[in-house]
């Protein structure tokens, strides 16, 4: 099928010129599969290459925008496998973020993991303001080298070793306040909001447009998936990370005064 997203937790939907990708995998909360991954690629490069869509914009359902990848399982039926040595070309942030077409997240509630590189890697992030955040990946022994590239740009050196060093929880209205994000709007107002961001995007000239967002996207500098991917085949920490995780405690490197504090899993 011309819109099939080839992930079964992905819908693409038409509505005019705008393409939506929602991410609709309830009972997983929206954690997001290999195959949803790449089927947010598919969606950024559907609209750049279908002559009647113009913008895409990527949301969630319920309460839930994205929080991340899941640990818990790799696929669902009706996904297309992913081939295993497509490495960090799986995931779809740079491509949201060189998009020649506009690409919007309009973030309808929890927001973090791979979520929120969605989200900041957007032209525009267009939040509820129930809308919650978090950088959850050292809580799982992740080196994550996007992160480590990308937040600085937007929040500064001292915000983001906050963010990223004590993974701790934040609301819209601090995510707008540090430049994770910039809009947030009433909760039922996110679908309006975002329609018009995608509209004011649209406004402006793509050739030029482009060449801004390149001189833009320059800021990031050199994102180090060679470390971050070393580290995952290499280190026991992403294991235990994720093993805790899935049980329900504290991993092993957490001191025994701390490892009560269900807040951080």
């Amino acid at each position: 099928m011309k819109d099939d997203l080839g992930a079964a937790g992905l819908r693409f939907e038409r509505d005019g010129v705008i393409g939506w990708c929602v991410i609709d995998r309830p009972a997983a909360r929206n954690a997001l599969t290999p195959a949803m991954y790449f089927g947010i690629r598919r969606a950024v490069g559907l609209v750049n290459s279908d002559p009647d869509l113009a913008a895409l914009i990527i949301t969630g359902t319920g309460d839930v925008f994205a929080p991340g990848g899941d640990l818990g399982a790799r696929s669902e039926p009706g996904d297309t496998p992913v081939p295993d040595f497509l490495g960090s070309d799986l995931l779809p942030f740079l491509t949201i973020r060189d998009s020649p077409a506009p690409v919007i997240s309009a973030v309808n509630g929890i927001c973090q993991g791979g979520g929120l590189l969605i989200a900041m890697l957007s032209d525009i992030a267009v939040v509820s303001d129930r809308a919650t955040f978090r950088v959850p990946e050292l809580l799982r022994g992740i080196t994550d080298a996007t992160y480590a590239a990308v937040l600085p740009a937007h929040v500064g050196l001292a915000v983001a070793r906050d963010l990223l060093l004590s993974a701790r929880r934040f609301d819209a209205a601090e995510a707008q306040r540090l430049g994770v994000i910039s809009r947030v709007v009433p909760h039922d107002q996110l679908r309006e909001a975002a329609l018009q961001a995608a509209g004011e995007v649209l406004q402006t000239a793509p050739e030029a447009r482009l060449q801004v967002k390149r001189m833009l996207n320059e800021r990031y500098g050199l994102i180090d998936y060679q470390t971050m991917y070393w580290t995952l085949s290499h280190s026991a920490e992403p294991r235990e990370g994720m093993q805790a995780f899935m049980e329900k405690r504290a991993p092993s490197w957490v001191p025994d005064q701390f490892a009560d504090d269900r807040t951080r899993r």
